[in-house]
């Protein structure tokens, strides 16, 4: 089923009679963001999704309603509304522009890092959000500073991991969800199998056969994964920049960046240079010096690494599903 352009609670419905149908029904299509290309169209089995809905509630071990206030049209809020529906329960569809949370009861939402900066901003909104049982945290890098500052304000977060291709998150905290498998392959691409895995790309079984190999599905992302079995995202394999022929991990230098005192949010890319091939570029909110970045990186990193050019911006351009828009940025850089 194509979720379509439609509203929320058009989503709401739609999604109510897919879940209640009788036998299996066509996959629900999810568009992907396309925040590094053209966007895909995932196909997710009701299997996959309930299954994804059902390790949720096991491992955040509470049921409740939940409130939407992602785009109904992503992975995220696809899910928020079927784990709410499952619950027995309309998810409340928040207004962004005069959100009001649930103050009393076992609710859950989700949200993407930007949105819980802002929140964070706001007495009222914490208060809210301090009654929630829990806020899944994903979408995109954490910077860890913004997680502390969300526990001591007594916000219970949960990071995520996952993509479309997996129904969503399917790790939380660095620890797979049930019947969720994981694994490392060349260059420490991280792979995931198990129920959660989509069927693959509508329209294009070229590019599903590239991602989904003897029941793995292959990620664009490296990781490292301990003798715990925790796994840690070292950031997006296309993410390693080589500059002046060495190997710069543009997600450890945001990371590096993330703790700044003067930035308030970072994105690290390469972009094309005649004289390097690609040079490291920050994009940073906040007001630094292309010396002090490179500086600050350099104190625990190569320097090598440290970024050649920052450029300075008022806010991060977005998707609408808050993840960072890196074509938008690698045009700023060029511009």
């Amino acid at each position: 089923m194509d979720n379509g352009e439609v509203t929320a609670m058009g989503q709401v419905r739609a999604l109510a009679r897919w879940l209640e149908a009788t036998g299996e029904p066509d996959p629900w299509v999810v568009e992907t963001s396309g925040s590094t290309g053209r966007p895909k169209r995932v196909q997710l089995s009701r299997r996959a999704v309930l299954a994804s809905v059902s390790a949720t509630e096991r491992r955040l071990g509470g049921l409740g309603p939940w409130v939407l206030a992602l785009p109904a049209s992503y992975v995220a809020g696809v899910q928020v509304i079927c784990r709410s529906l499952v619950a027995g329960h309309e998810p409340l569809l928040l207004d962004a522009a005069a959100p009001v949370w649930p103050r009393e009861g076992t609710w859950f939402t989700s949200l993407v890092p930007t949105q819980l900066l802002r929140v964070l901003d706001d007495p009222d909104q914490v208060a809210a959000l301090r009654t929630a049982h829990t806020v899944l945290l994903g979408g995109g890098p954490i910077d860890p500073a913004l997680r502390i500052r969300a526990e001591e304000a007594g916000v219970r977060v949960v990071a995520t991991y996952g993509m479309a291709e997996t129904a969503g998150g399917c790790v939380y905290d660095g620890m797979p969800l049930d019947a969720v498998a994981l694994a490392l392959g060349d260059g420490g691409r991280i792979r995931i199998g198990g129920p959660t895995v989509f069927d693959g790309y509508e329209g294009d079984p070229v590019q599903t056969a590239e991602v989904l190999v003897d029941g793995w599905f292959l990620t664009s992302d490296a990781g490292r994964i301990d003798e715990d079995g925790r796994l840690s995202v070292l950031g997006r394999l296309d993410d390693m920049v080589v500059s002046g022929g060495v190997n710069v991990p543009a997600a450890a230098v945001a990371a590096r960046l993330r703790a700044h005192p003067g930035i308030m949010a970072c994105e690290v890319l390469g972009v094309p240079d005649q004289e390097w091939g690609t040079r490291v570029v920050a994009f940073v909110v906040g007001r630094v010096s292309v010396a002090d970045v490179r500086d600050f990186v350099a104190a625990v990193h190569p320097r090598s690494w440290a970024p050649r050019q920052v450029v300075a911006l008022d806010a991060l351009p977005l998707l609408a599903n808050g993840k960072a828009d890196r074509l938008a940025l690698r045009v700023m850089a060029g511009a």
